[in-house]
């Protein structure tokens, strides 16, 4: 049972008196639409508050803590684990309308940005200028810089670059109280009283709302070069990512798909050697030119010194960006096989991650499931996609799930790399965390949103 009472019309009325009539939506189309992000869980809000401004988060916040609605912050809606769903109704506080750019200083090397900027056009914004903003998830097209700080969002190049975290130098938010504040600084060091700034990011929304960021960037680098290889198992290209990492090479991206997962997309990619491997691999190195040419040749012959079946260099640009948008169709393409589909992203130490992946067919066989494995091989953070022929083996296809995550435990990893708790994953939350961290963390979450207004039941659940 909901602790929260429907929004009354009056609280209704009240809101848009504040916020303004055309930021309110709640037509049911929309409501719906905003139910749910990019997973399975769906719950739709009462009311969908459009802002544009600052003032209006925090008037909506005010209201909400003097009339006890829930508000969930949401970007633009990609995350994978509930996030951003309203699971107790009240009211969905869109950040999308919030998108400019404030300011590239080239000088100082930093960006200021509204949360609701796309994280594509913000590489694009800076690179016309000769400069770089590393972090990369998958949905980069699609999802926020908010979003992005919100779950701590990495993707294919943080095995050499990091994760939104290591980006973000300062913000401006809102507490639930409605209060705004900032933290973080806008140089490259500061340490002034406690580290707020990297309490807030990866936070996901559940004890401010992000309204301003400052954002470092990277010179561009001068060049990339690319090179793909085939092996005839998923060990055997673990065992390779393993020996370009410690033979001192750091790639700015280290990508595999599994057989698998080429026999969802293979067909679609410009390499006729992908039909007879067991395994695809995806490689890539920025720098200078000199450096990187030698560097790739390097990468390849420690590849076929690990059985590679073929190496492709450098291949053209045009195959280059395609072998990308495959890439990232394959959680898609897989979703729509399935009625079943489940996915997880763990990660493990790199120097175990031929282990693991040669345990997942025990796994399959033991608890009736298939999972397709793709994702950052540079630094362990394996995409599981779970599926099942029929939504009727979900007990049996979590409790191998809850297996799994067991055993990644067990070899020094985490349950979430990328996607966050959310809602999907608060269950497992013990297996990794210490009675005593979840009781600390609930604490910081209660001197934040004493009133349990903002995102309440994600990470944790709600309690009286």
């Amino acid at each position: 049972m909901s602790p929260y009472r429907p929004l009354s019309t009056d609280v209704k009325t009240r809101i848009e008196r504040e916020i303004g009539t055309g930021q309110v939506l709640h037509d049911p189309g929309t409501l719906q639409e905003f139910g749910r992000d990019s997973g399975e869980i769906c719950c739709p809000p009462e009311l969908v508050v459009n802002a544009t401004s600052v003032e209006q988060i925090q008037a909506l916040l005010r209201l909400a803590n003097a009339f006890h609605f829930p508000v969930t912050p949401r970007g633009l809606g990609t995350g994978l684990a509930g996030g951003a769903v309203p699971v107790y109704g009240g009211v969905i506080l869109s950040l999308a309308g919030m998108n400019r750019i404030f300011d590239i200083d080239r000088e100082n090397l930093i960006t200021v940005v509204e949360p609701g900027v796309l994280n594509l056009d913000l590489k694009n914004a800076v690179h016309r200028v000769g400069l770089f903003y590393p972090p990369d998830p998958a949905s980069l097209d699609t999802c926020s810089i908010g979003g992005n700080a919100a779950t701590n969002a990495g993707g294919p190049a943080c095995v050499k670059y990091g994760t939104t975290r290591d980006y973000v130098l300062g913000i401006e938010a809102v507490l639930p109280s409605g209060d705004l504040i900032t933290a973080g600084v806008q140089t490259r060091k500061g340490v002034v009283g406690y580290d707020m700034l990297h309490l807030l990011i990866g936070s996901e929304g559940t004890l401010g709302v992000m309204t301003k960021l400052i954002l470092k960037l990277l010179p561009h680098p001068q060049a990339l070069t690319t090179l793909v290889a085939f092996f005839p198992a998923l060990t055997d290209a673990m065992t390779a990512v393993k020996d370009i990492l410690t033979n001192g090479h750091i790639p700015c991206a280290i990508e595999f798909l599994d057989r698998k997962c080429l026999d969802v997309v293979g067909d679609l990619l410009p390499f006729e050697e992908a039909a007879d491997a067991g395994t695809f691999l995806l490689v890539e190195i920025d720098g200078p030119v000199e450096a990187i040419t030698k560097e790739i040749e390097e990468i390849g012959v420690i590849c076929m010194e690990q059985g590679a079946l073929h190496v492709i260099m450098a291949p053209d640009s045009l195959k280059r960006t395609k072998m990308w948008d495959i890439r990232r169709q394959v959680a898609l393409r897989i979703e729509e096989r399935f009625p079943l589909y489940i996915p997880e992203d763990i990660v493990v130490p790199i120097g175990r991650i031929a282990d693991f992946v040669a345990c997942l067919p025990e796994y399959e066989a033991q608890f009736g499931m298939n999972i397709y494995s793709f994702g950052h091989a540079g630094d362990g953070n394996i995409h599981l996609n779970i599926t099942a022929e029929s939504p009727a083996l979900r007990p049996r296809v979590d409790a191998g799930i809850e297996a799994l995550l067991k055993h990644v435990l067990s070899m020094g990893g985490t349950i979430s790399g990328e996607h966050g708790i959310g809602m999907a994953k608060k269950q497992f939350l013990s297996f990794e965390l210490s009675p005593e961290s979840i009781r600390l963390q609930k604490e910081i979450k209660k001197i934040f949103d004493p009133h349990h207004i903002l995102n309440p039941g994600k990470i944790f659940d709600l309690e009286p």
